[in-house]
């Protein structure tokens, strides 16, 4: 058992340490059809990955896309290989927003806390767009004071 928690935590902090190195990766990279030298602040086109260590996408949308479906797949169905990733299309642990809220912030299992690099605003934006897309139908939106207050 010690083992298994161990081996969860390692994987936690691997994959929190691959996200960081990814965001990091892309806001140094050079921005599309600049023509010259990539400039560290610039981000892409929607102005994601300007600052490293923290996200910066503007939509749920977006950073589902960008930080969430690397594990939990573009259609939220989860995936099982290397490691188990949950299914988040038509999860009824959704239901609650200040669990997924908490979530997000904290992590879960082999899930690291990827809350702590976004804004209050970001977790809400994107517990609700996931909250209200992939066969889930939550109705009841979760605000940043509700995340601040988790926080």
């Amino acid at each position: 058992m010690k083992r298994t928690t161990a081996l969860l935590g390692v994987a936690a902090t691997l994959t929190f340490a691959s996200i960081t190195a990814s965001a990091l990766a892309q806001s140094a990279a050079e921005p599309s059809g600049s023509g010259g030298a990539g400039i560290m602040g610039t981000g892409d086109g929607d102005g994601a990955f300007i600052t490293p260590g923290k996200f910066s996408e503007p939509t749920g949308e977006k950073m589902y896309k960008r930080v969430c479906a690397g594990c939990h797949m573009p259609d939220a169905k989860g995936a099982k290989g290397a490691g188990m990733y949950p299914a988040l299309a038509g999860d009824p642990n959704l239901a609650s927003g200040d669990y997924t809220v908490y979530v997000v912030l904290k992590g879960l299992h082999g899930m690291p806390g990827v809350g702590r690099m976004m804004t209050d605003q970001q977790v809400a934006d994107v517990v609700n767009y996931v909250r209200t897309n992939f066969g889930n139908k939550y109705k009841d939106r979760v605000t940043a004071a509700q995340v601040k207050d988790v926080r």
